[in-house]
């Protein structure tokens, strides 16, 4: 996302990428207003009152909505937000719905200027650019995962297996070879050479895909990671224990994730840490917050008392020099922490 100017209360933004519509998506919501460029036919070439002919040429325009709320699939290349017009050549007063995708220019503002949170997010995105996406791949003997990492999520992209009727191949390894062959094709047919390639696994398994895709054609910059498990928990292992940092230590994500199940490991071994509002609130006031890890949704809640309780809890951390991290909830480490009720704080020590 990039700043074009400061506006009184909000900023002029270019969307350059998905990750930059997960932002928008949790920044634009009721009580903000959106304005950009979109097309609506005029009301008034209609025969009947109200009406609109659908013959009539859909004109361009700058439209101003009041927003009242948005739509958005993770990992798709568009945001939909709904309001009613509040600046338009005609049609005030009216639904419209704008539909952003990379590319377009935006205006949000709130009255009153935007929170600190919604500040903090915006600073982010807009520090990260547009970050090259990273493909993650799982290999086993047996069955190979592509997945999609990028700032605020996991994608699954396909899933390859050599298995059949009920019962593993356990044949030559020319069959596996043929298998690793086809695979790697596939691969570096859906991830372009700019992409960035960490090859995760147990055994050896990987190590001979990566052989293959470079006797393939792959130029992507390939780091070949270790891991205990295979399946998706060994692409959770590999964000979580930093085993691919050189590849993807500067994705939010993987702060998101190392910071989650930093805390779940400490709430195993009754170490130094809190979740809960009421908790993590007593461990704000003590300024014994290092690092808050919080669904980015719970900030932003409907319900105005809830949303004011953790604005206030992330000031104090913020005074105290403590770090708050807004977690995205498309990848499974944030839904463990949905189940701990939303946020998870590392404490400088063990309260009481």
């Amino acid at each position: 996302m990039r700043q074009i100017k400061t506006l009184e209360e909000g900023f002029r933004l270019r969307i350059e990428s998905e990750d930059d519509l997960w932002a928008l998506s949790q920044l634009c919501r009721p009580d903000s207003i959106l304005g950009m460029l979109s097309h609506r036919r005029d009301s008034t070439t209609g025969t009947q009152e109200d009406g609109r002919a659908k013959s009539a040429e859909r004109k361009p325009m700058w439209i101003v909505l009041d927003i009242e709320k948005t739509e958005f699939q993770p990992f798709t290349d568009n945001l939909r937000a709904h309001g009613i017009i509040r600046d338009a050549n005609f049609d005030i007063g009216s639904h419209h719905t704008h539909i952003i995708s990379p590319g377009d220019e935006v205006e949000l503002e709130f009255p009153g200027g935007f929170v600190k949170s919604d500040l903090s997010l915006l600073k982010e995105t807009i520090s990260s650019g547009s970050r090259a996406k990273s493909a993650l791949i799982v290999v086993e003997n047996d069955e190979i995962i592509l997945f999609e990492v990028t700032s605020h999520g996991i994608r699954d992209v396909s899933q390859f297996s050599m298995r059949g009727g009920g019962k593993r191949i356990t044949d030559s390894s020319g069959v596996r070879r043929d298998f690793f062959e086809k695979v790697a094709k596939e691969t570096i047919m859906v991830f372009s050479d700019d992409m960035p390639m960490v090859i995760c696994g147990p055994g050896l398994a990987r190590e001979q895909f990566e052989s293959m895709l470079r006797s393939n054609g792959s130029k992507n910059k390939i780091l070949n990671a270790a891991t205990s498990i295979g399946g998706r928990s060994a692409a959770n292992e590999v964000l979580a224990d930093g085993l691919a940092d050189a590849v993807l230590g500067e994705h939010a994500l993987v702060s998101q994730i190392k910071a989650i199940e930093e805390g779940l490991k400490r709430i195993s071994t009754n170490g130094a840490v809190a979740f809960g509002m009421k908790f993590i609130s007593e461990a704000a006031d003590s300024g014994a917050i290092d690092t808050l890890a919080i669904d980015a949704n719970l900030i932003r809640s409907q319900d105005a008392e809830v949303r004011g309780n953790w604005e206030s809890i992330l000031q104090i951390t913020e005074l105290s020099k403590g770090i708050i991290i807004q977690v995205s909830q498309e990848h499974d480490s944030a839904q463990q922490l949905l189940g701990l009720g939303g946020a998870i704080a590392l404490l400088r020590w063990k309260m009481d």
